[in-house]
């Protein structure tokens, strides 16, 4: 069986985002994703509309099925919706149910790009503490990078969050709408070990984030180094946001949804 990734993430009925975009980012990696629900959301790929969070009991039940049934290699984590999500999973690592070294990318989700909270921050942001190292790498963009290490520099907020035991940052612009190019940062336990460049295409995304975490969790599971699985999902993001699908093509303004199956080398 190929390797499996474990997501815990949202449903998102418009696909954009959440469990289908883990599910289709890790396959395109060459993994299998297995999936806990954490929420379900009411959302189109332009607005969040509602949100109901899964229990914590329901949420640890659906994980252990599987972690019962399968060989997980990986876990990822996106929006967990509540503190007690939070510290179920936490609970999973601090108790061993998870085996240990069990690489872990978490995506520290604290509200949808096509907005809407999906939680209160505050709390969210103070369990999510406990949670960070355990992660092997954590992908919050610049509002839960700001957020999570109280600095509004982000590379000292990367650092940071390094000394207060998160093994891996990557810190990404593409939400830091005053930049021109994107740029993104690994930081590996405190140093910066990684940039990449990207131009900054026309519009917003919807679920680039949910993605790009996602493929990276399933090149680690095939035994991608860290850097390497990085590198890989810059190039495979970028093509996905290039060749990405439009809902609303009179709009300028919608969010457009990555194509996450798209092979750019053979598009015309």
């Amino acid at each position: 069986m190929r390797p499996v990734v474990l997501c815990f993430s949202g449903l998102d009925p418009s696909g954009g985002a959440g469990l289908q975009a883990d599910i289709e980012a890790i396959g395109q990696a060459g993994a299998h994703a297995a999936i806990a629900c954490t929420a379900v959301t009411v959302q189109s790929s332009q607005q969040v509309l509602g949100f109901e969070p899964c229990s914590s009991e329901l949420v640890r039940a659906q994980a252990m099925a599987v972690l019962n049934d399968l060989s997980v290699q990986v876990i990822k984590s996106g929006m967990l919706g509540t503190t007690d999500n939070i510290k179920m999973l936490t609970r999973l690592f601090a108790n061993k149910v998870i085996k240990k070294n069990t690489p872990f990318v978490l995506d520290p989700v604290l509200v949808a790009n096509s907005g809407g909270s999906l939680g209160d921050e505050a709390t969210l942001v103070a369990a999510f503490k406990a949670l960070l190292p355990y992660a092997t790498l954590i992908t919050p963009n610049t509002h839960e990078l700001r957020a999570l290490s109280a600095e509004q520099d982000l590379h000292i907020g990367a650092k940071k969050l390094c000394d207060e035991g998160v093994n891996a940052v990557l810190v990404k612009t593409s939400h830091d709408f005053t930049s021109g190019d994107i740029e993104q940062y690994l930081y590996l336990r405190g140093e910066m070990v990684h940039k990449s460049t990207v131009p900054r295409l026309d519009g917003e995304f919807h679920g680039s984030g949910c993605s790009l975490a996602s493929y990276i969790a399933g090149r680690l599971a095939v035994n991608d180094e860290l850097i390497d699985a990085v590198k890989a999902a810059d190039k495979w993001i970028a093509q996905t946001l290039t060749y990405a699908d439009v809902p609303h093509p009179n709009d300028p303004k919608a969010q457009l949804i990555p194509n996450r199956f798209v092979n750019a080398t053979s598009r015309t």
